[in-house]
């Protein structure tokens, strides 16, 4: 899958200069890949402190750590699945309405609403075709 944004959250004594260097060596080993309109894609966070033992927990403790957290457009199946699925099945029913449109909304908003839920749906699967379109072979690696 091509990624759209990678954080990486370091806990412990790291410098800035190791962590931009680990994500140079992920950019030019094609370790991850990202969509081509977010090139840059990574958000560094540094915090000195280790993280914390938490009494009982199986983790071992350690000085140093890292947390990656991505966006990928695997993301796309839960718009599809569950949230467009869910929303149009709320408004449908008129569920919960009354009370959005009793504190001032209109009810024109909830048509604008699905409306960029299915625009942002759209543009996942448009990535995801394009993926598919781009691919070489099925045993390549990122």
């Amino acid at each position: 899958w091509q990624s759209q944004t990678s954080g990486h959250n370091y806990r412990g004594k790291i410098m800035s200069k190791e962590a931009n260097a680990t994500v140079q060596w992920l950019k030019q080993n094609n370790k991850i890949s990202f969509v081509e309109w977010c090139p840059t894609g990574f958000k560094i966070g540094l915090n000195a402190v280790p993280a914390a033992l938490v009494g009982g927990d199986l983790m071992a403790p350690a000085n140093q750590n890292v947390t990656m957290i991505g966006n990928n457009v695997a993301v796309s199946r839960v718009f599809t699945e569950r949230i467009n699925k869910k929303y149009d099945m709320m408004y449908g029913q008129r569920a919960f309405v009354h009370w959005y449109v009793g504190e001032g909304m209109e009810e024109g908003e909830f048509s604008e609403a699905r409306e960029d839920l299915g625009f942002l749906e759209k543009d996942y699967l448009d990535v995801v075709t394009e993926q598919a379109s781009d691919e070489v072979g099925g045993d390549e690696e990122f």
